[in-house]
This record gives C-alpha cells, sequence and structure tokens, in this order.
C-alpha cells in the first residue's frame, strides 16, 4: 500500500540472453521518494494516541488492531520514525534472551554501568549506586521501544490524502 501511489518511471537494464547484450527498459515504481510526517502536525499531542506494544506485535498488527488495515503498518512506522522494526520495535522476550546470550556470552550477568536512585548512571562510589548487568541493560533498552505514538483514527483519511499530496 505503501509504494501503491508513488509514480513510475522508465529504467534501463543490460540482458544478456544466448550471448547477445541487449539494453531493455522496465517501468518500475519510484521508490526514491521520501515521504515523512510534517514535525509540526506529529508535536501536537491531540493528534495521536500513545500505545504500549505487546509481546510480539508487529506494526502489521497494530495497524490492523487499531486501523482496521494491516497495510497501514507504513503511518505506525512513519509516525515513531521506525524505519528497521527488527532493530527499532521491542523484541519477544525468546528473542531477548537470544540476543543477550549472543551478545554477552557468559558476560551476561556482569555490571554493566551503575545508577542513583532517579536513574542516571554513576559512578560505582556513589552513594546509593546500583549495579544494573548487562541483562538488565538490555531489557530496559527493549521496554523503553514498547511506548508509540498513534496516530488518531478519525485522522487516518486526512494523513491518506496527505501522504497522496507529497508524491
Amino acid at each position: 500500500m505503501y509504494f501503491k501511489d508513488f509514480p513510475t518511471t522508465l529504467y534501463d537494464f543490460d540482458i544478456t540472453s544466448n550471448n547477445k547484450k541487449e539494453t531493455k527498459a522496465f517501468l518500475m515504481t519510484d521508490i526514491t521518494r521520501n515521504i515523512r510526517f510534517r514535525r509540526d502536525i506529529l508535536s501536537q499531542i491531540t493528534v495521536y494516541d500513545e500505545y504500549d506494544i505487546i509481546d510480539g506485535e508487529t506494526p502489521e498488527i497494530i495497524a490492523e488492531k487499531v486501523y482496521g488495515n494491516a497495510q497501514y503498518h507504513w503511518i505506525v512506522m512513519l509516525t515513531n520514525d521506525i524505519y528497521d522494526y527488527r532493530a527499532d520495535f521491542p523484541l519477544t522476550q525468546l528473542s531477548l534472551d537470544k540476543f543477550v546470550e549472543d551478545k554477552y556470552g557468559e558476560d551476561a550477568d556482569a555490571v554493566h554501568h551503575y545508577e542513583d536512585v532517579n536513574g542516571y548512571i554513576v559512578n560505582s562510589d556513589t552513594s546509593g549506586a546500583v549495579s544494573i548487568s548487562n541483562r538488565q541493560y538490555e531489557e530496559l533498552v527493549n521496554e523503553s521501544k514498547r511506548r508509540i505514538k498513534l496516530i488518531s483514527k478519525s485522522l487516518i483519511a486526512t494523513v491518506l490524502k496527505n501522504f497522496k499530496d507529497q508524491l
């Protein structure tokens, strides 16, 4: 759906067939367009709702659940500046455990850093400093990806119109 209304362009390909080289032109979708939402719209808190991603949800699942159409997954992603849902979406617990094991091995429970009561990173000798392990750190990073913004369902028609106008 995201690329459906993008313009097309002729693209030349060099093709070799039976030891004969020729150039053929094909009509291709111009995927080089860079479409983003206007920052002034996204900065208005009344335009979106906050949503906490449930373990295992994908942009498609969220779009289907909230907007009634899985093909609006790109709206979920662009609203949150997410371009790689594998890196920018929270991992499932099983995937997170594997990630930590692969990244840290036997050092998964070693100290990553220390924090004070306010959650600020401090030196280990700071009064009240608490150690945060590599595993805890990766869990905190993963959890920080759970809360996203969703454009209100009532504004989807406007978003789609603005999207088409930018093409």
